[in-house]
């Protein structure tokens, strides 16, 4: 399993014109699910992911809170091709 994680104001995934699903401020993150990933994987990833401190505290210190901390929002969108294989 693997994830490419953006930071984000807000972020979208919209088919056909239509909005399917949208966050505020937070973490987009493009997920590519392999054949042989469990649900213990995802579980780890999951983990990580709440807790890597990504943003500033109060006074301006980089790299202090992490989406819990600051009540953030998260969009996952599958993404094959983080799999794919160039030949």
């Amino acid at each position: 399993m693997r994830f490419v994680i953006q930071r984000v104001l807000s972020s979208s995934v919209t088919v056909d014109n239509k909005i399917i699903s949208s966050i505020n401020k937070g973490v987009c993150v493009l997920v590519g699910i392999n054949r042989e990933d469990t649900i213990k994987d995802g579980e780890r990833l999951l983990s990580k992911l709440l807790g890597m401190r990504l943003w500033s505290d109060a006074e301006g210190k980089p790299w202090k809170r992490s989406l819990v901390d600051n009540q953030f929002e998260i969009l996952f969108v599958s993404q094959f091709t983080l799999y794919a294989r160039m030949k």
